[in-house]
């Protein structure tokens, strides 16, 4: 089995691609997904997060207001959360692969893939990206995001020109949804020719 990790900055467009290639039907492990089932109501990260995080936790699973308030712009309480969440979430990693180890090739969507070092053993890296005036444009339109805040995730991740350097594919989302659906056909065929799907 062959593994992919699909990446891309904030606001270009990563989960609307990882969506298509499970129309695709190709097995996509989301860690942002995973993160929030493991912080959701019930979670198992709770105890530890509320322990090093007081008040931030609730009946609801993780105030994400909040804890983001409590690591934003501090390195050593963000590494602190790291701790807590990266094992949990290389745990169920895990078991995805070894429930889809039948399949000859999977895809890992890893946000921060290059910055943890996450490229390491995967059969490639996808790169999903966009202009960077439609990248400001789709962040700014959400909800409680500012122009200093963006600024501020940026910086703590590599630049899109480093990623698309270091891809060995790139999904463009800076055209039309249906373009782009129709690059994420064709590497799907041609990954698949190359693993014999």
């Amino acid at each position: 089995m062959r593994i992919y990790g699909l990446t891309g900055s904030i606001g270009m467009g990563k989960s609307a691609v990882a969506a298509m290639f499970r129309r695709e039907g190709v097995p996509l492990f989301d860690a942002d997904a995973e993160v929030h089932r493991l912080q959701g109501p019930g979670g198992v990260l709770l105890p530890a997060i509320e322990a090093r995080f007081p008040g931030t936790t609730g009946a609801r699973g993780v105030d994400r207001a909040k804890l983001g308030a409590a690591v934003f712009g501090d390195p050593h309480a963000r590494r602190a959360l790291e701790a807590i969440v990266h094992p949990a979430v290389r745990a169920a990693r895990a078991a995805f692969l070894r429930r889809h180890r039948a399949r000859n090739f999977v895809i890992l969507d890893i946000p921060l893939l290059f910055e943890t070092g996450g490229q390491t053993g995967l059969a490639g890296v996808i790169v999903v990206s966009a202009p960077a005036w439609k990248q400001r444009k789709r962040v700014l339109a959400r909800p409680g995001m500012t122009a200093a805040k963006f600024r501020q995730i940026l910086r703590l991740q590599t630049p899109d020109a480093e990623k698309r350097r270091r891809a060995d594919h790139i999904i463009d989302t800076g055209t039309t949804f249906t373009a782009t659906r129709a690059q994420v056909s064709r590497l799907v065929a041609c990954l698949g020719a190359q693993t014999g799907r």
